[in-house]
């Protein structure tokens, strides 16, 4: 038996369309790999999309790419994860499934005595494999589910089992993250061979007794600078089973050369910091090259608007650099100081401002009014449709804020 795990795909979540193009291009390269390795099936871990109203352009990559994989027979399994979801409880997950190109496998029911939700398993027809999951939800706001969760059924089903979950684990947290909130591995059931998470952009791979192994393939392709400048590239799991052994490869996917810079700006004045940034690539070969650029420290004197970007950003693409970009939330000036936020991922970033405001509207409890803002603020980040009115626009985001509203 031969299988892939991906998660995290993000696709469509890069506002510039040569970064668009590059998460995309991930996506096909990771495919065509898989249908090459003869995998028997295919796992998505949540998160195919960044959003769950994708682009008209994107929705049709990836339902042209699936109907490619369900020609070759080979099934795809997934769970929907927390950028999936829209507030009113609708993925697009949903509508690939109806379509016959996926299979969502997280399946079960409520026991209205006991209010514990039971699982139910998928089975692949070839391998005999049986799949089921979590799906994924904003701020943790799938902990419920795990609390409820009927474990012994899970546990004592025989067979080579494998559970689909979108989630933060405390024990599989990497370093960098330890400050984000999380759940215990102790919510997941034992006895599963293989544990395909999602959610955490980390690789890891974990073996722990009474569960298997855990695993975050990280992003298929990184989703924004800081994650570009600490892994350059994404990947995910080929995991194989023969003869009761279980052998789990991660596949980088090099999709394109990399060059960082890190410049300490102490001391240095915005013409300087221009001069060095120059100079640091100017004999180097950028053809075809991803560029991130990282400036931090105090300046000696002037601004950072004096740094003159353009002219480095037109050197270069003159040495034809594919893309270019910079990140300057690191760098103070001697005439203010710029606030500064000690995250790089937008949602750490939103909950952390979330909760330094909580308390100041005597409304509603800490917590119930931490999770009714994260699910407003996901409402009004919706865009216009491809065709929809203004009206109609106006119309469905009025509708989905009163549906939020009601059930908090």
């Amino acid at each position: 038996m031969k299988y892939a795990h991906l998660a995290d795909l993000h696709l469509g979540s890069w506002r510039d369309e040569k970064m668009r193009d590059l998460s995309t291009q991930a996506f096909l390269k990771a495919i065509a790999q898989c249908l090459a390795q003869q995998v028997d099936f295919i796992l998505f871990s949540g998160d195919l999309f960044n959003t769950s109203l994708p682009s008209l352009d994107t929705l049709k990559i990836v339902t042209k790419t699936l109907k490619e994989v369900q020609e070759k027979n080979i099934p795809l399994y997934a769970i929907a994860g927390s950028h999936d979801f829209s507030p009113s409880g609708k993925t697009m997950l949903d509508v690939l499934e109806n379509a016959g190109l996926l299979i969502n496998v997280c399946k079960g029911y409520v026991n209205p005595e006991t209010q514990q939700l039971h699982l139910k398993f998928t089975q692949d027809k070839k391998t005999g494999a049986k799949l089921t999951g979590m799906l994924g939800k904003k701020g943790l706001l799938d902990k419920v589910y795990y609390q409820n969760l009927h474990l012994e059924d899970l546990e004592q089903e025989d067979g080579y089992k494998i559970f689909l979950f979108h989630t933060t684990l405390s024990e599989l947290k990497p370093k960098h993250l330890e400050k984000l909130e999380s759940q215990p591995l102790s919510f997941l059931p034992k006895n599963f061979n293989y544990y395909a998470g999602g959610h955490i952009h980390h690789p890891t791979l974990v073996e722990q007794e009474g569960y298997g192994t855990l695993t975050y393939p990280g992003a298929l392709f990184p989703n924004n600078f800081s994650e570009l400048e600490q892994y350059g590239k994404g990947g995910y799991y080929l995991i194989t089973v023969d003869a009761g052994e279980q052998k789990v490869d991660w596949v980088q996917l090099d999709m394109i050369k990399h060059h960082k810079l890190i410049l300490n700006c102490a001391h240095k004045t915005p013409d300087t910091v221009t001069t060095a940034v120059i100079e640091h690539f100017y004999n180097l070969d950028l053809t075809d090259t991803l560029i991130t650029i990282r400036l931090n420290g105090a300046l000696e004197s002037g601004r950072t608007a004096d740094i003159d970007f353009k002219r480095i950003f037109e050197q270069l693409y003159s040495q034809r650099a594919y893309f270019v970009m910079k990140n300057t939330s690191g760098l103070e000036a001697e005439e203010f100081e710029e606030i500064k936020i000690s995250s790089a991922d937008s949602e750490q970033v939103e909950e952390q401002l979330i909760r330094e405001h909580l308390g100041q509207v005597k409304l509603f409890e800490v917590e119930t009014e931490f999770n009714l803002t994260k699910a407003l603020l996901s409402v009004l980040n919706t865009t216009k449709l491809e065709g929809e009115t203004v009206a109609d626009f106006q119309k469905r985001v009025g509708e989905e804020v009163g549906r939020v509203l009601m059930v908090s």
